[in-house]
């Protein structure tokens, strides 16, 4: 069933020396104002926090995700009881990835074929079986106002064959992703996959918008691979993608990668980061990250940031040590929060330098206040989901 695009993306201003731009995506659910980071709420929440206190860091949108919401509670109890925006209360977008990245992070324990990946559960060990159609299903059920395609991820570095075999079965499984469609009022994006190599990149673009998607996502990267390798793939993918369609680079990441993807043309981001960072006492803050068990936080009457507006920044540096010191889960829902604002500010400063036309001004005030920054993937202590 074809479709064509009924979730308009508008373009309100472009950086003049910059890819950088700034729109308004509209969706079922209301509107997303772009650049925007979507908080991660892998199973129908944001880890820890309230649906109040995610609207208090500013959220247009959330990512819920399909291969452990058809785990557990399962699609069709979602959809049962009204739908995923329901389910969790959110009101604003919901955009669910399609269990790709399982296929990926879950490598071990995932058999794929040309029809699909099937998994050992991690909850129980039962096999999983995840086609194309079965993800697009299990959204629709979802009811989420962006779908995503069902993907091939393979890691960094792989062999080019590993990565060309990956990239093709990605555009066969776009394909009947988008024949398996049924919701007019859900968007999907297709996803460009091809590793580090240029070539396979623009080839799974090229296909991708043969096949013809609201949205274009780039996936597979932050798999591995060092940050000038990812810039050089956006600087290759992004102007070959619809100008007028928005652009999602999934799973990204550090606040230097989210500037750094937006003057390449970058509309959307999600990433565990800041969530999961914050569960582990570290705070981010415009000048770097602050890990909070630290000896020098112990009588220090400062806020973490003194114009930060979120509800942590109400307490002292003190407090906050404190709280993770003695094991109170106050602590990881305050950074949690503050982390999220601190993303969600970084989006509003970029936005805003975009529309006056000094983006590029932005971006090299950024690279000088977050150089060096090693909050990358490495430090995160590995837990099954988000």
């Amino acid at each position: 069933m074809a479709y064509s695009t009924s979730f308009p993306f508008r373009k309100i201003a472009q950086d003049p020396t910059t890819l950088a731009r700034r729109g308004v995506l509209r969706l079922a659910h209301g509107e997303v104002q772009t650049p925007a980071f979507m908080p991660v709420g892998t199973q129908a929440t944001v880890k820890g926090l309230s649906i109040d206190q995610i609207v208090s860091t500013g959220a247009d949108i959330i990512l819920g995700n399909t291969y452990h919401l058809a785990l557990r509670p399962g699609s069709e109890l979602i959809a049962k009881l009204g739908g995923l925006h329901r389910f969790m209360g959110w009101d604003r977008p919901i955009l669910t990835d399609s269990g790709g990245f399982q296929i990926f992070s879950l490598g071990q324990i995932t058999k794929v074929t040309e029809q699909g990946a099937t998994f050992k559960s991690h909850l129980d060990g039962s096999t999983v079986e995840l086609r194309p159609e079965d993800s697009v299903r299990i959204q629709q059920q979802l009811g989420s106002d962006i779908a995503m395609v069902l993907d091939h991820v393979v890691a960094l570095p792989s062999s080019i064959e590993q990565v060309r075999d990956a990239m093709e079965r990605s555009l066969r499984w776009a394909q009947r992703c988008q024949d398996s469609r049924s919701r007019s009022d859900q968007a999907m994006f297709g996803i460009v996959q091809g590793g580090l190599e240029p070539e396979l990149r623009c080839r799974s673009a090229e296909g991708l918008q043969r096949i013809g998607f609201d949205g274009y996502a780039i996936g597979g990267l932050s798999v591995g691979e060092p940050p000038e390798q990812m810039y050089r793939m956006l600087d290759v993918v992004c102007p070959i993608l619809p100008a007028d369609q928005p652009r999602y680079l999934m799973g990204v990441g550090r606040p230097i990668d989210l500037v750094e993807g937006i003057a390449r043309g970058v509309d959307m981001f999600d990433c565990v980061m800041p969530t999961r960072n914050g569960r582990n006492a570290l705070a981010f803050t415009a000048d770097g990250p602050l890990r909070m068990r630290n000896q020098c936080h112990a009588e220090d009457p400062r806020p973490i940031e003194e114009d930060c507006p979120c509800i942590a920044c109400r307490h002292s540096r003190a407090y906050i040590r404190h709280l993770f010191q003695a094991d109170e889960m106050l602590g990881p829902t305050l950074l949690s929060i503050h982390n999220l604002t601190f993303y969600q500010r970084l989006m509003s400063q970029a936005r805003e330098a975009i529309e006056q036309g000094r983006f590029g001004a932005f971006l090299e005030q950024q690279r000088r206040r977050l150089a060096g920054d090693p909050s990358g993937r490495e430090s995160l202590p590995v837990e099954p989901s988000e």
